[in-house]
């Protein structure tokens, strides 16, 4: 229930009515109890003796007959009565004054996120700090804080070189991996140039036996029909083989045993007219050029004692032979 204004008015008026009554029971009690005081003669009891006057020493008569009226005794004074004194009146109380009742609250106080810990007891009677001790604090306080930002650039600084060198790390990690992958490719293109090679020189191969074996037929039959020794001819070819083997030296890119077929153009004594490389010929480009100056340098070919068998457009199967 709540408490309004009229009723904290009513209950001070009624405190106050109730003491004023309390303090006028103790003043009738003292005023009712009170006694009058007897008075009291000061000293001890007064005794009296009757004696004739004549019975007296002359010097105790003429005192007696030479001695002053007496003065009438003066009546004493009423003792005053005391008044009853009125009681004091007594200073209302003064009203205390109502808090205000603070407002219900319609939802609960949020959680602060960082509450202050500290004792306020000990925050409030903690003296006052005098200037110098001030000035030390503030002091102390700057030198900490450099400290710490000191502290936070070391700390940032170790942190951007841990992180360089672990971009590093990552940077040769790559290169390593790139460079591996050439490897694995440039050992892949090897193996897939020899493979390509090893079939061309197969293929020359079998074109330069099966030329061949058309040439010794072809020889066959011109002499049977001719009457040229076939002797004497295999041996011309082998002059004409090891002639020109003589002023050729092999390429490193051409292997050794390709074949070449060679057509030659020449005039009687073994003078070289010109030379034609044709297919098949397992011989790249320098390969090929090789070949044609190791003819123009053998001239001329080997004739005499071949003069049955010579042929002025000679085509030959040479295969590469080092000296």
């Amino acid at each position: 229930m709540r408490e309004t204004r009229a009723d904290t008015s009513r209950a001070i008026g009624l405190a106050v009515l109730l003491h004023a009554l309390v303090l006028l029971v103790m003043f009738a009690g003292l005023w009712w109890t009170k006694a009058q005081r007897p008075p009291s003669a000061a000293g001890s009891p007064v005794s009296a003796e009757l004696v004739d006057a004549s019975d007296l020493s002359r010097a105790m008569q003429r005192t007696l007959a030479n001695r002053p009226e007496p003065v009438a005794e003066s009546q004493p004074l009423p003792e005053p009565v005391e008044e009853e004194e009125a009681p004091v009146p007594q200073p209302l109380p003064e009203p205390v004054p109502q808090e205000e009742v603070a407002p219900r609250q319609s939802a609960p106080q949020e959680l602060l996120v960082n509450p202050d810990e500290r004792n306020q007891d000990a925050v409030v009677d903690r003296p006052t700090p005098t200037p110098a001790t001030e000035t030390r604090v503030q002091e102390a306080k700057r030198r900490q804080e450099q400290v710490d930002l000191t502290e936070q650039k070391r700390q940032e600084e170790a942190e951007r070189r841990q992180r360089l060198a672990r971009q590093e790390q990552e940077r040769q990690k790559q290169l390593a991996e790139i460079k591996r992958l050439k490897a694995l490719a440039a050992r892949d293109a090897k193996v897939a140039q020899a493979e390509l090679q090893r079939i061309a020189d197969a293929r020359a191969a079998a074109a330069s036996e099966q030329a061949a074996r058309a040439d010794a037929s072809a020889s066959g039959a011109r002499a049977g029909s001719g009457g040229v020794d076939q002797g004497l001819l295999a041996q011309y070819i082998a002059a004409l083989q090891a002639a020109i083997n003589a002023k050729w030296t092999r390429p490193e890119s051409v292997p050794a045993g390709a074949p070449c077929r060679l057509v030659i153009r020449q005039l009687p004594g073994g003078n070289v007219m010109d030379v034609q490389v044709t297919s098949p010929c397992a011989y790249d480009e320098a390969g090929q050029e090789s070949i044609k100056r190791a003819v123009l340098k053998a001239d001329p070919l080997p004739y005499a004692g071949f003069e049955t068998v010579f042929n002025r457009n000679l085509t030959i199967n040479f295969r590469a032979q080092d000296r």
